[in-house]
């Protein structure tokens, strides 16, 4: 009977001990860093200050997240709703974007026709229904637009027309992925805090709040 009850503490014991370990893991895991501080960096500093790329404010916009992304890119699309309802949920952020075509000539096409049509207002309904496409071939890219508000034909007028500023942003998105040091899609500069790779809900929350505390 007493080998019993001594082998029951001490699998209460081990029970306890695991117990432990799984909430220190937890802990660590909902505390650690979620990015690499870059505050320092002059083209980091540069990039969140500036102001030529499309952008949505919301609330007092105090903390700016910078997205780069690719309409074909998978991880891209997975983290986009979970990043659009982390944006809603905390009502203060200044949202960046930067199409970073890296998947090859459907995606530059997409993000050219994303970027015309901030020239109707239309770019924030336009990426967003891209994000979801599940084709972006002409007909889809229509519909995207139409989806919006935005007209076809006049977004064909104004690609034709300022094609040159549409490329020179894409190269500049680029470049700018570059000299952070980016690798691929999606990549996120929150504040300081440059991020690679999709985030869930709670991450990107956890995430803004790791990004004020080092402004």
């Amino acid at each position: 009977m007493q080998s019993v009850a001594m082998f029951r503490r001490e699998l209460l014991i081990l029970f306890g001990l695991v117990l432990v370990g799984a909430a220190t893991s937890y802990l660590l895991q909902s505390t650690r860093p979620l990015g690499r501080y870059v505050g320092d960096n002059a083209s980091a500093v540069q990039i969140l200050t500036g102001k030529r790329s499309p952008e949505i404010l919301t609330g007092t916009a105090d903390l700016t997240l910078v997205v780069f992304t690719d309409y074909q890119c998978p991880a891209c699309r997975k983290a986009d709703p979970a990043m659009r309802a982390a944006i809603a949920k905390d009502g203060n952020i200044r949202v960046v974007y930067k199409d970073w075509s890296i998947f090859g000539k459907r995606s530059e096409r997409a993000a050219e026709v994303a970027l015309a049509a901030q020239y109707q207002g239309i770019y924030s309904p336009v990426h967003h229904s891209l994000m979801r496409s599940h084709s972006l071939d002409d007909s889809a890219l229509r519909q995207s637009i139409q989806e919006a508000g935005g007209n076809w034909r006049q977004l064909e007028t104004d690609l034709a027309q300022y094609r040159p500023a549409i490329a020179n942003q894409l190269a500049k998105n680029h470049r700018e992925a570059f000299s952070l040091g980016l690798q691929g899609t999606p990549g996120y500069l929150i504040g300081p805090l440059l991020i690679q790779g999709a985030l869930t809900e709670g991450e990107f929350l956890r995430a803004f709040a790791q990004a004020r505390a080092k402004l």
